[in-house]
């Protein structure tokens, strides 16, 4: 039993990952535009980027990777609570880094996008989902032998 139920927090880790890389897909394709295509400083350009991102991944995470049927509101305010903290840190070390120093900001979203990526399956996982695993539709029918089309 020991080795299902890690052969499944591995398998949910990989869909964390390929969910979370067409999240990063998304951020950098946003931002590569507004950094492209408007005058904007680096701050205002990841900073929508990654609000475009979260609300993708926290969406498709929530129902596919952690197949969770908890309160869409509470969850979203757990996700809500870790971005007041990444996000100013994010942006102003990415906006230093990349304005100051002279880093190239491509260079700076992804790494911002990497450490985001690590530090927020962690926290979805182990704090906004962690009671609540494996409980929606798609969970139940699975346990029962019923794939969803």
């Amino acid at each position: 039993m020991e080795d299902k139920r890690k052969s499944n927090e591995i398998f949910r880790a990989v869909k964390y990952f390929l969910i979370a890389s067409s999240a990063g897909a998304i951020e950098l394709i946003t931002f590569s535009v507004f950094t492209e295509f408007t005058p904007w400083t680096y701050w205002p350009c990841y900073l929508s980027a990654l609000i475009l991102s979260v609300l993708w991944n926290f969406t498709l995470n929530r129902r596919y990777t952690f197949r969770s049927n908890n309160n869409v509101p509470v969850a979203m305010a757990k996700v809500f609570a870790y971005y007041l903290i990444f996000t100013p840190v994010s942006t102003i070390l990415g906006n230093y880094l990349a304005e100051t120093l002279g880093w190239n900001e491509y260079l700076v979203t992804i790494l911002n996008m990497l450490v985001n990526g690590v530090t927020e399956y962690l926290y979805q996982r182990f704090f906004v989902f962690g009671k609540s695993i494996d409980n929606n539709k798609i969970a139940v029918k699975a346990a029962r032998g019923v794939t969803e089309v």
